[in-house]
């Protein structure tokens, strides 16, 4: 008798890969949108020099988990209508605070978005090492984001620690329910 490795409710390889391609597109996609947000609101070239970067790196992740969905068959999250409205909302409020509030919008999904990715990293089998080298790819260029926004004094936003703590708990909701559903 073999061994089954998997416990009741275990997620078979199939559907953890399922899950990590429709959140990390919904999280993608939430970043796209909240750096538009931001580009709506930010008046002063630099900022909107600096944000519309990071959007163009985002932009190209965001293509890149649009085609995984596809050659997966993997459908987006439900929730995704939901992430288009809050990811620019999320922007709009964030940039209209001023440029440190919107960089410290950066920090605080950025942080949890490394932890994120890496997390998958360690789950996924080296069998998906295609799939690993692309969300390392993209973990690499978010620490980048959260690096620019701490250079741009993200740290001394008014109400710094509401904001990341408010925007840490959104993006890990975020996570958790894109998962699911």
């Amino acid at each position: 008798m073999k061994h089954n490795p998997f416990l009741p409710g275990d997620l078979q390889p199939i559907q953890h890969l399922q899950q990590a391609l429709r959140v990390n597109h919904a999280g993608e996609y939430g970043a796209v949108r909240i750096y538009q947000g931001q580009m709506a609101v930010l008046k002063d070239q630099s900022s909107q020099a600096l944000v519309a970067e990071m959007l163009q790196q985002e932009q190209r992740h965001l293509d890149i988990f649009n085609n995984q969905l596809k050659e997966n068959h993997v459908r987006p999250t439900f929730f995704q209508p939901l992430w288009h409205i809050a990811g620019y909302g999320l922007g709009v409020i964030t940039a209209a605070l001023g440029p440190k509030a919107a960089m410290a919008c950066t920090v605080a999904v950025e942080e949890v978005i490394d932890q994120h990715y890496q997390e998958q990293l360690a789950e996924l089998s080296e069998e998906r090492q295609d799939l690993k080298n692309i969300i390392e790819e993209c973990r690499q260029d978010e620490c980048h984001h959260r690096d620019i926004a701490l250079e741009n004094k993200a740290q001394q936003a008014p109400a710094y620690p509401m904001i990341k703590f408010v925007v840490t708990r959104a993006t890990k909701f975020a996570i958790w329910i894109s998962k699911r559903i």
